[in-house]
């Protein structure tokens, strides 16, 4: 029996995260933690990718934030968000 090198193990642990999402079929990397100031109002979920967060809206439009409203670490005036952080084709 031969064992798994270390870089090739490592590939295969990284890959385990990414697996495909029940909803569309699309790549989904686990669910993220951040934090958000409520500038937009009420959101579905969202994603960090393709040059910042991008967040759905209750009418399930996609919407990139341009004015920093979403973070990875928290501040004054930012509660902790949830999400399934689903990227999306939109």
């Amino acid at each position: 029996m031969r064992i798994l090198s270390i870089p090739a193990l490592a590939i295969l642990i990284s890959l385990a995260g990414c697996y495909y999402g029940p909803s569309a079929g699309y790549p989904t990397y686990g669910y993220y933690d951040g934090y958000y100031d409520g500038y937009y109002g009420p959101f579905v979920d969202g994603y960090w990718g393709g040059g910042g967060f991008w967040y759905q809206d209750r009418g399930r439009h996609w919407h990139l934030d341009h004015g920093g409203h979403f973070s990875h670490s928290g501040g004054a005036g930012f509660t902790h968000i949830r999400g399934s952080g689903v990227a999306r084709v939109h």
